[in-house]
């Protein structure tokens, strides 16, 4: 049987038409059958979020759908996708009428957002037959039986109760699947959060034991420390699944969160590539954790929130913090005090609750890596996969180079 291999492009990767040719020459220098997950074209999902926010832009947004679609992918209104196509236009217009008559939902919501990612896929199969790829067809990821954990919004997929629903028969030739959605566990849409897509790709790598999932970017791979923060390093070349789950966590978008968390008990291996250097030599490969003492990477999260109180923490604010979804970086608590630290951007929907002291101006460092620091600052945690601080922000320019330069100097020297 032939190795099945996970493609995921994202919207960096889906800019103009030429790019689902160039995804085309991908799958035909790849041996073996080839399943491709797609993210909504670039900045289509943006547009979308405004429609379902500000209804006097959503009369101007379907026809800008169409029009950019069929941009890219010439023909889709009367070729073999042309009633899919109509399909998913009528569907995301009488949500959008309904958005501005004042009836709004959650799944309403969802329906206008997940519209990104069918005409993707929609408009890359349609492309991709014009090439000449006769197999390459459009899956919808709830519509064969992808599961979520969690009614509306989801932070990861259901792999045991989608390994017992998937349509594995619609997979055939090469199917141009939808990321970032599924079934929720109420029989309605779900989405997960921004950047899904990664984890959908490499929930259907687990469902077809496929031999690897490769990561299609629009850089070299994962950097020791996000370019964000002016300083010239190089590409990792490997990652274990817990430290790229940990540095994703903090201040590095290459991946979501739970990307790696399908592909753990199988052991299948993450590439991420340049796609616009397909054939190039530098990527970064995510696989199977290693003992091992380097300092690999380090991240870094602003806009992070410390909560202090002297009194233990309450059940209604811990209700509140589990009804929301949200992961704290600690949550700590006794009979005598409690603290909490935790995205800023998440800070509101709990404020209410929140009796303690609230610090803003506080950022996550998590150097990667079993190693002593040399800088002393507030710990926040230590595991194995690395050690987590607590730095001012008007102070972490300054610390990141000075962490950088102290770990990786001596290292390099080594």
């Amino acid at each position: 049987m032939d190795e099945i291999i996970v493609h995921k492009f994202g919207g960096s990767c889906l800019r103009e038409g030429k790019d689902i040719d160039r995804i085309g020459e991908i799958i035909n220098n790849h041996q073996g059958r080839n399943l491709v997950v797609v993210s909504a074209l670039w900045g289509m999902t943006d547009r979308l979020k405004r429609a379902s926010n500000e209804p006097r832009y959503a009369s101007r947004l379907v026809q800008d759908l169409i029009y950019q679609h069929l941009r890219f992918a010439p023909g889709l209104d009367n070729g073999p996708f042309a009633e899919l196509f109509q399909k998913v236009i009528t569907g995301i217009s009488n949500e959008l009428l309904n958005y501005t008559s004042g009836e709004k939902s959650l799944n309403s919501e969802n329906l206008i957002l997940a519209a990104g990612e069918r005409l993707s896929a929609l408009a890359v199969a349609h492309r991709l037959r014009q090439n000449g790829f006769e197999g390459a067809h459009p899956v919808g990821a709830e519509d064969i039986g992808l599961r979520l954990k969690g009614v509306g919004r989801a932070k990861e997929i259901d792999i045991i109760s989608s390994k017992q629903q998937l349509d594995i028969e619609s997979l055939v030739g090469i199917p141009i699947l939808t990321g970032w959605f599924g079934e929720g566990d109420d029989g309605n849409i779900a989405l997960l959060t921004r950047g899904g897509s990664d984890h959908s790709a490499a929930a259907f790598a687990n469902l077809t034991n496929a031999s690897k999932l490769i990561l299609w970017k629009d850089i070299d791979g994962i950097k020791r420390l996000n370019p964000r923060w002016g300083i010239n390093t190089p590409t990792i070349p490997y990652l274990g699944y817990g430290q790229a789950a940990e540095l994703s966590m903090h201040g590095t978008p290459i991946i979501h969160p739970a990307t790696v968390l399908p592909l753990v008990s199988e052991g299948i291996p993450i590439e991420i590539k340049n796609f616009h250097d397909p054939e190039g030599i530098i990527s970064t490969t995510i696989g199977p954790d290693l003992d091992n003492e380097t300092i690999v990477a380090i991240g870094c999260q602003p806009g992070v929130a410390v909560i202090t109180d002297d009194k233990p923490l309450s059940s209604d604010l811990l209700a509140e913090i589990e009804y929301h979804g949200i992961t704290p970086w600690l949550m700590n608590s006794t009979p005598e005090e409690m603290k909490i630290i935790m995205p800023l951007h998440d800070l509101h929907l709990i404020e209410s609750k929140i009796s303690g002291k609230i610090v803003h101006k506080t950022a996550i460092i998590s150097v990667i890596g079993k190693s002593h620091i040399p800088i002393e600052h507030e710990l926040v945690s230590r595991n194995e996969y690395g050690t987590r601080l607590i730095v001012q922000t008007d102070k972490l320019q300054d610390t990141i180079s000075e962490l950088y330069h102290s770990l990786f100097s001596r290292q390099d020297c080594r």
